[in-house]
């Protein structure tokens, strides 16, 4: 038999093993059987008394042309946020023409027009955060 010290994380526990010579019939040890976790369940930091609580800033208005959308839309290929509109409403653009810019992942990307027309419709804004998917914009 030997006898061993092992330090597992800060623990040190004193080991014994015997040494067979001869063929074994081992059976696996069954695995132990863990619990789901619990879900978590959101803390929220009390305010101190008389604080007011801060509301949420109302999103800006889309723009839109007598709130009429275009038959051409544009939607966002990514997730990201907006950082600037390259055209307005009313304006006349070709196809490939830059509209917005995105900024995802640390890059700047031109959302572009996929065909000539007029924008009928802006409905993002700068600043605002967009989902892949998301309409950015709409074209006549």
């Amino acid at each position: 038999m030997k006898h061993y010290t092992i330090t597992v994380n800060g623990n040190t526990y004193e080991v014994s093993v015997e040494e067979n010579s001869g063929v074994s019939l081992a059976t696996p040890a069954p695995a132990p059987r863990v619990a789901p976790a619990p879900a978590p369940v959101p803390v929220q930091k009390a305010s101190p008394a008389g604080a007011p609580t801060p509301a949420a800033a109302p999103a800006p208005a889309p723009q839109a042309a007598s709130g009429a959308e275009g038959n051409i839309k544009v939607s966002s290929p990514m997730p990201g946020k907006i950082l600037s509109l390259k055209a307005s409403v009313g304006q006349a653009i070709k196809k490939g023409e830059v509209i917005v810019i995105l900024e995802a992942m640390k890059m700047e990307n031109e959302i572009v027009a996929t065909d000539d027309g007029t924008i009928a419709s802006i409905n993002v804004t700068a600043g605002q955060s967009v989902e892949a998917g998301d309409l950015l914009a709409t074209i006549n």
